[in-house]
């Protein structure tokens, strides 16, 4: 039973990873996020970073079994999990746009 669960999760986090790789070179956007996603390529930038620290805590801690000299591994992945997270919600925002200085010359 414990292999289904390793290669399911393998399969999520490689899809997860093909997501951004798309957003970042392709643009591309799945459909179910097209409407909130405004900059697809920060939205895979933190898909892909969210995908890299996904797969860094689950395959060196739950699915390895209680070894602590992975412990530093496990969390930096799942702060890279996390920090990836906020990248995806920033790139559902616009972005600042620069304000033109104001015009001092009189007319």
């Amino acid at each position: 039973m414990h292999w289904y669960f390793v290669g399911f999760a393998a399969l999520i986090v490689i899809a997860q990873a093909g997501a951004g790789i798309a957003a970042i070179t392709r643009y591309w956007i799945p459909p179910w996020m097209r409407r909130r996603v405004v900059r697809p390529k920060l939205w895979g930038w933190g898909t892909l970073v969210a995908a890299l620290g996904w797969s860094l805590f689950a395959f060196l801690g739950p699915f390895r079994g209680p070894d602590f000299t992975m412990a530093p591994y496990v969390l930096g992945g799942m702060a890279l999990f996390i920090g990836g997270l906020v990248v995806q919600g920033m790139g559902q925002h616009p972005g600042r746009r620069p304000v033109a200085p104001p015009d001092t010359e009189e007319r």
